[in-house]
Order: C-alpha cells, then sequence, then structure tokens
C-alpha cells in the first residue's frame, strides 16, 4: 500500500477528524471566553472597584471601557470558523457517500467459482 494511500485512510478516519474539529472549535471558543472576560466582565467589575477605592486615574475604566466590539468580533470569527468547518466536513462526508455508494467490482472467477460450490453444497 502506498504511503500516500496509507495517510489519507489515517487522516480520514472519524475519530482523527472529530479531534482535529473540536481542537479547533475549542481554541475559538476560547477566544470568545477570553474576550468576554477581557472587555466585558473585567470592565465592570474594576471601574465601579476603582471608583470606590478612590483611584486617581480611573477615567479610561469608566462605562465606556467595555469593549463590545472586540466581544462581538470574537463572536463573528467564532460563527465564521464553524461555517468553514462545517462546509469542509459536509464536503468530506459527501465524498464517503459517493465512496460507499460506488458499485462493488464483479466477483472474479475463483470467488464466482467459490459461490457456485456454497451454493451447491447448501442444496
Amino acid at each position: 500500500m502506498g504511503f500516500l494511500k496509507e495517510f489519507k485512510e489515517f487522516a480520514m478516519k472519524g475519530n482523527i477528524v472529530d479531534l482535529a474539529v473540536a481542537v479547533i472549535i475549542g481554541g475559538a471558543f476560547g477566544s470568545i471566553v477570553s474576550s468576554l472576560v477581557d472587555d466585558i466582565i473585567n470592565p465592570l467589575i474594576l471601574a465601579p472597584a476603582l471608583k470606590a477605592a478612590g483611584a486617581a486615574d480611573i477615567d479610561h475604566l469608566a462605562w465606556g471601557a467595555v469593549k463590545y466590539g472586540s466581544f462581538l468580533a470574537s463572536i463573528i470569527k467564532f460563527v465564521i470558523v464553524a461555517l468553514a468547518l462545517f462546509s469542509i466536513i459536509k464536503a468530506m462526508n459527501s465524498f464517503k457517500k459517493k465512496e460507499a455508494d460506488a458499485p462493488a467490482p464483479p466477483p472474479s472467477s475463483t470467488d464466482q467459482l467459490l459461490m457456485e460450490i456454497r451454493d451447491a453444497l447448501k442444496k
């Protein structure tokens, strides 16, 4: 068996593809969580806390410091990555289906003879 054929069989196994998708989606979702914490939650918590503590340089941490645009951008990036992965997996599944639907090659003369012997033995 050729190296490329073995590699194709290895790469197209369901478990490996599932693991790759999980890693990619996990990384994209991690950026959403990081953006939520860094751009939304921390400014909302730190701004009132620093004002209450009497911090002098608090103007840049006011309610306007919530970077919801950055959070929305990370959500849009996640959706784009998910759509790209979905289209790739859908294409892979359609190729697998075409391979599975391909007609089986006709049996060789030896196989045909063995099937006739089997059928004769059943009678």
